[in-house]
């Protein structure tokens, strides 16, 4: 199948007062055509700057990328110039990010935040480009398209706003489509209708999807492969199916414990990771999961874990899994 991304030991710092703030530190995955690729963890493990990065998004400075390649279509972005950068975003890859709200112009109508895609990287008149956006409008369920493109953005409540990011971000028909947490202000029906919307547009239009979230629940109902992030680093990936199945990295079983489940009692108390992430300026020797990890042993302490392969496509890096293979 054809790779639409493919990244390598990508790794994202930040100069800061307290140091170097190591947000990505060293992350690995590929996406193929039409598939969808999930990435979960807690705030601040590294899920949003990783997809920031595809697109070049970070500022810099005070972010900088010390190692890595981010290659879409055999090209490396970290190595585009600003001009190259802007044909890319929004015709071979966009981003619906977190905040409808804040990612919309609230100066500007509708109409002219969505007609500005295809001007710029369509070359269409502002009528045909007017005309696509309402097609587009109508395509992600937008009611009353015609009188509505003329509206400000508060004029539309979060679902709406959130369905205008998406027509946004298919109008020029990219290859990649990163989902930000698409669905974190929305109330679960509004959610649920806008992951559902995600979905039939990919499979009409055949576009990759990286889907960014902490909502386990999410990820298992839409997509095909799991990257479980923690501080910074890719700890497990594999087949969704599979990982949920068969978790092998004591994090990922602790973000499953965490969540509430239909087959046990409702009284039953849910079991948290305890302690907090790490400090990604100063991260601990060994696996920064070592101080919060019931299965912590000296050698934690001291040596990053290897990678091991759970099967052709699940794997871990934990020590625990390395023995249990010995």
């Amino acid at each position: 199948m054809e790779t639409v991304l493919s990244v390598r030991d990508l790794r994202t710092y930040f100069r800061s007062d307290d140091g170097v703030v190591k947000a990505v530190d060293g992350v690995s995955f590929d996406v193929r055509k039409g598939e969808t690729l999930g990435i979960v963890g807690e705030s601040g493990s590294g899920k949003s700057v990783t997809c920031l990065s595809v697109m070049r998004l970070n500022p810099e400075p005070p972010g900088f990328y010390p190692s890595g390649q981010i290659l879409m279509g055999g090209r490396d972005t970290l190595r585009l110039s600003e001009r190259e950068l802007l044909k890319l975003r929004g015709n071979q890859v966009s981003m619906i990010f977190q905040d409808p709200m804040t990612s919309l112009n609230p100066l500007l109508r509708v109409s002219r935040q969505l007609t500005e895609v295809l001007e710029v990287h369509r070359g269409m008149s502002r009528g045909a480009a007017r005309q696509r956006a309402i097609e587009m409008l109508h395509r992600v369920g937008l009611p009353d398209a015609e009188r509505r493109i003329d509206q400000y953005p508060h004029q539309f409540s979060g679902g709406m706003r959130q369905r205008v990011m998406i027509a946004m971000a298919l109008l020029c028909e990219p290859e990649l489509l990163i989902a930000d947490e698409p669905t974190t202000a929305l109330d679960v029906t509004i959610q649920a209708q806008i992951l559902e919307l995600i979905q039939t547009l990919q499979r009409e239009s055949g576009t990759s999807v990286i889907l960014i979230t902490h909502d386990l629940g999410v990820v298992a109902g839409v997509t095909d492969r799991l990257a479980v992030m923690y501080a910074g680093r890719i700890v497990e990936a594999g087949p969704t199916d599979e990982v949920f199945a068969n978790p092998q990295h004591p994090y990922t079983r602790g973000l499953m414990h965490s969540v509430p489940r239909l087959d046990v009692s409702s009284h039953a108390a849910l079991e948290g990771i305890p302690g907090l992430p790490p400090d990604l300026s100063n991260l601990p020797t060994g696996c920064p999961f070592h101080p919060r990890c019931p299965l912590a042993t000296t050698r934690c302490q001291s040596d990053y874990p290897n990678v091991v392969s759970i099967s052709d496509q699940h794997w871990s890096a934990c020590w625990e899994n390395e023995q249990a293979n010995q």
